[in-house]
């Protein structure tokens, strides 16, 4: 699937089940590449991104790689990963998030 159809369906499941958090994981080019979906909202935490929330927030040449799903709201020092790392067309199918 295409990387930004499937950032706006997985914004979709977010907005359904809000104490979930999604951090995809990839690379544009060489370079690191980490998105979190919360909410319905998408925020890179490599990349800057556009202040406009209508702007895809996925840079020319992105590649995921790998999906987590994670309790939400995050905390970092005792995160709770409940799926992943898997591709995010498989989290995007998984019925029980």
């Amino acid at each position: 699937m295409e990387p930004l159809v499937l950032v706006q369906k997985l914004e979709e499941r977010t907005r359904l089940q809000p104490d979930r958090v999604v951090r995809l994981h990839g690379a544009v080019g060489t370079e690191p590449f980490e998105l979190l979906i919360f909410r319905g909202f998408s925020s890179s935490t490599t990349h800057p991104t556009a202040f406009d929330p209508d702007a895809t927030v996925l840079p020319d040449g992105i590649h995921l790689q790998s999906a987590e799903l994670l309790q939400g709201p995050l905390n970092p020092e005792a995160e709770i990963v409940l799926s992943g790392p898997i591709s995010a067309d498989e989290l995007l199918a998984q019925t029980s998030w």
